[in-house]
């Protein structure tokens, strides 16, 4: 299915979920920190990633905090 990842439209197998993607981009839920997601413009909490489903023509936001000066 077809979906925009931080602006670049995607492919990713349908029947997605929002844990599966961050996983396939090498992103630990379990063990990661600083990091927000949005599908859609609308913040999806971490204890919903596993259960937040990939709709074709979603827009999904992965953010990293990042510290610096």
């Amino acid at each position: 299915m077809n979906v925009q990842i931080n602006g670049l439209k995607e492919q990713i197998p349908f029947e997605s979920s929002l844990e599966d993607l961050l996983r396939s981009r090498q992103i630990d839920p379990a063990s990661a920190r600083g990091i927000a997601v949005a599908v859609n413009e609308v913040i999806v909490r971490r204890n919903d990633w596993s259960s937040k489903a990939i709709q074709d023509g979603d827009a999904i936001e992965i953010v990293t905090a990042r510290q610096g000066g």
